[in-house]
């Protein structure tokens, strides 16, 4: 007599990502894994027009310029952030696509 086999789950179909989203959300992931980035990345969200100058940063996290410059390109080159020069300073706002991205993937 042959058994019924019933299958303990129904197969997983809602929340799949693709090789390639994956990848782009584990470099963002793989960004943001560093605490001062993360910091940074709060601190320019949490400012009202929602971006700051580089220059800040600085002075705030009493981090040399060369450090804060280095840490926000990465974040930059990743997506995280967009800059705008102004004259010589250089400011910095979030990517809300990306963010929204990191969020809903952990959603």
């Amino acid at each position: 007599m042959k058994k019924l086999v019933v299958p303990c789950c129904p197969p997983l179909l809602a929340g799949r990502l693709t090789l390639e989203e994956s990848a782009q959300l584990a470099t963002l992931f793989r960004v943001l894994s560093e605490p001062m980035r993360l910091q940074m990345l709060s601190l320019i969200a949490a400012q009202p027009n929602k971006e700051v100058c580089a220059c800040e940063l600085v002075e705030t996290l009493g981090l040399s310029q060369p450090t804060v410059s280095h840490h926000l390109k990465v974040m930059y080159e990743a997506g995280l952030l967009e800059k705008e020069r102004r004259g010589t300073w250089i400011y910095y706002r979030i990517v809300q696509e990306q963010l929204t991205a990191l969020r809903d993937v952990l959603a």
